[in-house]
């Protein structure tokens, strides 16, 4: 797995010169550092079938956008905006009958203490439990279908905060949602999986 190089603000508006003048070891560079992500992003969101041409497009419309980038965020975060915008208008247009939004909708801060975590059944992960779950493979297959059935909300917050490892306020840029929405989407994707475990295991 390649690895991510976290650019300073100069080299990235320098980056983003050589973009916008065309420079193919630029795009290169970028499309390595990023394409892998924003798939998973419209993956989470949209599914398999149609990731590779949301982020096909996301390509597109990021290079058409690019002279009038502002860099009030990061080129990543900006890449990210521009595929979950994508992939949430294409779930919208293939689901009509699903609301993207179901689950996003404000909640009382009174859900939260002063660090902002929930104050009723907040399950965090076990650092070792992964890698142990997915040795049997039963379960790992319960797990991902789960996953799958998550709505898309909750597997974009699961796949970004505990599987991409992006932080909190990265994640609510992208999917332009405010902190105590994100932390509900995450202690609802992970409370469902970890119920899937529960019903396995027969707690």
């Amino acid at each position: 797995m390649k690895k991510k190089v976290k650019l300073s603000p100069a080299d990235e508006q320098s980056l983003i010169k050589q973009l916008i003048n065309g420079d193919a070891k630029a795009f290169d560079y970028v499309v390595s550092q990023y394409h892998g992500l924003m798939l998973t992003v419209a993956r989470a969101i949209v599914g398999e079938a149609f990731a590779d041409e949301i982020v096909q497009d996301a390509w597109l419309s990021a290079i058409k956008a690019l002279p009038n980038f502002e860099g009030r965020s990061s080129l990543k975060t900006w890449l990210l905006q521009i595929t979950s915008n994508g992939a949430k208008t294409r779930f919208k247009r293939e689901q009509r009958q699903v609301s993207l939004d179901d689950g996003w909708e404000s909640v009382s801060h009174d859900k939260f203490d002063e660090r902002g975590h929930r104050l009723d059944d907040v399950l965090p992960w076990d650092e070792d439990t992964p890698d142990a779950l997915l040795e049997n493979e039963q379960l790992r297959i319960i797990i991902e279908t789960s996953f799958r059935q998550l709505p898309a909300n909750q597997r974009a917050m699961l796949t970004m905060y505990d599987m991409e490892g992006l932080d909190m306020s990265e994640i609510c840029n992208i999917l332009d949602i405010s902190s105590s929405n994100a932390r509900v989407l995450l202690h609802r994707a992970r409370t469902t999986l970890h119920h899937k475990i529960e019903e396995y295991r027969g707690l």
